[in-house]
């Protein structure tokens, strides 16, 4: 990076471009999640289950973003791991409604997490317990206990219950991820020196 790209980016004159990966179980809201991030004359109107992967762009504050939004059908989960090294943070979805998934969703994280180009890196984790207005719906402190987020000690993660179609929870989301994507990156560290 020039030290005019970093002065423009101390200015906020330039917003520094995260790549998210949008991941969970197929069903789990990871779409309309991402639908509703986008600025409401971006957003569409019909939501369909997302088939390999698509990529949407949008801005926060003081982060532009690029989603990698991939499906979570099972014929399509192997290809997740073609993504890990460019990503810089994660969004990981959980239906929180889905009570007997919930441990397949819990295999999908640990596989995750195991891989070779995330294990090591100190990569922020957003987990979003949706679906938390179906009557059913587990409470985000289940959810992160049916998948022992508190084993995860390596990297920073939150979690926060949301209801995709209203957009309830997302903002909360969204500000931790600006926040720690921001923390986790060196060429900010070495500007707070």
């Amino acid at each position: 990076m020039g030290l005019l790209d970093r002065l423009s980016g101390l200015l906020g004159l330039k917003k520094k471009e995260v790549h998210v990966l949008c991941l969970g179980l197929d069903n789990s809201g990871k779409t309309t999640i991402i639908n509703k991030l986008k600025p409401s004359n971006a957003q569409s109107q019909d939501i369909v289950p997302t088939i390999g992967f698509s990529i949407q762009k949008f801005k926060s504050s003081s982060l532009s973003f690029t989603v990698f939004d991939m499906s979570g059908q099972g014929r399509y989960r192997n290809l997740w791991e073609h993504y890990y090294k460019e990503g810089q943070a994660i969004i990981f979805v959980i239906d929180s409604s889905d009570k007997l998934r919930m441990v397949v969703a819990k295999e999908e994280l640990r596989t995750l997490l195991n891989h070779p180009d995330i294990k090591h890196r100190r990569i922020p984790i957003l987990f979003f317990a949706n679906k938390m207005d179906l009557r059913d719906a587990l409470t985000s402190v289940k959810v992160s206990q049916l998948l022992c987020l508190e084993d995860i000690k390596d990297k920073p993660w939150h979690i926060c219950a949301s209801d995709a179609i209203k957009g309830e929870g997302l903002q909360e989301g969204v500000d931790w991820l600006q926040e720690n994507t921001i923390q986790s990156d060196p060429v900010c560290e070495d500007m707070k020196k």
